[in-house]
């Protein structure tokens, strides 16, 4: 596949910094020769924190970014000053990505507000001066605490596109024409298979200023969930859909069969997904043939059937209406 803008899987190896040692100083001035421990603390080290930018819509800025290190504290000095801290490193992504741990695979967090963060790679804490180890029996301690060291480890971030609606749909369906006729976002639309190699939202407007998201994903072809086509690399986008539009063509050559062929994709991919509510959206009925609205009337599915053309326009109204009523009834 054509290299892209869009990437939504990163690796990296995150380094925190390590703590700063205490200090082991002892006070000298003029007449006071032998004065007391008065060493600082060291500084701690600095975090590596995921930091949820809504302003950020792939992970492209982290594709070359394959290490990223936080400062280490600074030492403790004299009078029992503190070293400084080590800066933070702030890696930051967009809405609705997913932190694994390399290694074992478990989600260590997922961020999907707006200023959410969390630290990923905890730094070291800054070693305790000699000052604190004084006591009656030991006046003059000449301990001073090391900082902990660093912690590293490789974190895996998968971006999972945030919307209100995800289409469902093979190669073709029309998931794209849709998209494009509904909002402002314009998608590569062309008559072969995987012109949608990237997912593409787009805001649809509904009445009395409201609105909704849509995601278009890359089409589904049969064996998706092992890899095949565009396979896995996109499937995970819906996860985040809590409303999907299935999508086939009104001229398919069985509607039911392919419906069932994408339900079956997405439960082998995660089964958790046939949780989701669902809508089956009959497209393209401008070039419905008399056969087709024959066999569209003896349609019988689980879910509402809304026959549509992103063409024409007709029944573009019904769909949001049906997609409107779920998203609220999901709220």
């Amino acid at each position: 596949m054509a290299d892209s803008n869009f990437i939504d899987y990163v690796k990296i190896h995150c380094k925190s910094g390590a703590g700063g040692p205490g200090s082991a100083h002892f006070f000298r001035a003029k007449g006071v020769p032998n004065g007391g421990p008065d060493g600082g603390d060291g500084g701690r080290g600095g975090d590596i924190v995921l930091s949820a930018n809504p302003q950020l819509w792939t992970l492209l800025h982290l594709k070359y970014t394959k290490h990223v290190k936080a400062h280490s504290g600074k030492p403790g000095g004299p009078n029992r000053m503190s070293g400084i801290s080590g800066k933070d490193y702030i890696v930051e992504v967009p809405l609705g990505t997913v932190a694994r741990d390399s290694e074992t695979g478990e989600i260590i967090t997922e961020v999907i507000k707006e200023g959410e963060e969390y630290i990923l790679v905890a730094g070291g804490r800054g070693g305790l001066g000699n000052d604190h180890f004084k006591n009656s029996i030991n006046q003059a301690p000449e301990h001073a605490q090391p900082g902990e060291t660093h912690q590293e480890k490789w974190i895996v971030l998968e971006l999972k596109v945030l919307a209100d609606v995800g289409l469902v749909g093979l190669p073709n369906a029309g998931k794209s024409t849709l998209l494009a006729s509904v909002s402002a976002a314009k998608p590569a639309i062309a008559d072969y298979p995987f012109t949608t190699l990237t997912p593409n939202l787009g805001v649809v407007k509904y009445r009395d200023f409201q609105s909704f998201v849509i995601a278009d994903i890359p089409g589904i072809i049969e064996g998706a969930h092992l890899g095949k086509g565009l396979g896995l690399r996109f499937l995970r986008h819906i996860e985040r859909n809590p409303i999907l539009l299935f999508m086939v063509p009104v001229n398919s050559e069985n509607i039911r069969k392919e419906y069932e062929l994408l339900l079956q994709e997405l439960a082998s991919h995660n089964p958790e997904l046939l949780q989701k509510k669902r809508v089956l959206g009959v497209s393209q009925m401008d070039i419905a043939s008399p056969e087709n609205l024959k066999t569209l009337k003896k349609l019988k599915v689980d879910v509402p059937v809304i026959p549509f053309s992103a063409v024409s326009g007709q029944g573009i109204s019904e769909l949001k209406d049906e997609l409107w009523k779920m998203l609220q009834d999901e709220k």
